[in-house]
């Protein structure tokens, strides 16, 4: 069986679910340290002229080791109404905006307190729409009590999995001589970012790549999921 894990972004990038595709069970890390200016709460879309950043404004201030599980989103500025307004600005038009914009706009409706709870909800909602049936655990649900590489055997073990399955970035911090010692089996993910048909593409204006996952599917629709297949 193979195990994947990684923090809740927000409607994170098509590698994010290309690793969740890869694995049988997939784990949130929702009791790490939160981190300023990554994609925990914030991701990429295309505009006209290349791209922007829908950030979800949070509360750090006195809360500077906090955990991810612990933050709140700062609503006293009306972030929502401008991410829904984003939306509808770049991908109106494209071909299948109309099937999946719905759930935003009423996600956006709603008052989010939790940055990890709008992540979680949204990763769901995308794993669904993309047809993608790992499962799903938290790691709080788990419960594990170590730390950097070990941390990761433990939840291997808890969930009885004998392949880990990391993001390329792994190679710089994982401990491998660690996975053999306990039998588990310790694999990169490969995955090579691939073009399709996107908006505002033209002469003057290239294939923009690395958007949030929101860009293949509200270009591709039902094909997204083999779109990532294919470059994986």
């Amino acid at each position: 069986m193979i195990v994947s894990v990684h923090q809740p972004q927000y409607i994170p990038w098509l590698g994010y679910f290309d690793k969740i595709d890869k694995s049988d069970c997939f784990v949130f890390l929702d009791t790490v340290q939160y981190k300023k200016r990554e994609y925990q709460n914030r991701n990429r879309v295309r505009t006209k002229d290349s791209w922007i950043w829908l950030t979800v404004p949070v509360i750090t201030k006195g809360s500077s080791h906090q955990s991810l599980s612990d933050v709140l989103i700062d609503n006293e500025t009306d972030w929502a109404n401008e991410h829904c307004k984003s939306l509808q600005s770049w991908y109106g038009h494209a071909s299948y905006f109309k099937d999946y914009f719905p759930f935003f706009e009423d996600l956006y409706k709603k008052n989010w307190e939790k940055l990890i709870d709008l992540n979680i909800n949204v990763i769901k909602y995308l794993l669904g729409a993309l047809n993608i049936d790992t499962q799903i655990y938290l790691e709080s649900e788990i419960g594990t009590s170590k730390k950097s590489t070990e941390r990761i055997i433990e939840i291997c073990q808890k969930l009885k999995a004998d392949k880990y399955l990391s993001g390329a970035g792994g190679k710089d911090y994982l401990q491998e001589g660690l996975f053999a010692k306990d039998g588990i089996d310790l694999k990169y993910q490969i995955f090579e970012h691939p073009n399709y048909k996107q908006q505002f593409m033209s002469n003057e204006h290239a294939f923009e790549s690395y958007m949030s996952v929101l860009d293949l599917l509200f270009n591709a629709g039902k094909q997204s999921l083999s779109i990532i297949r294919n470059n994986s």
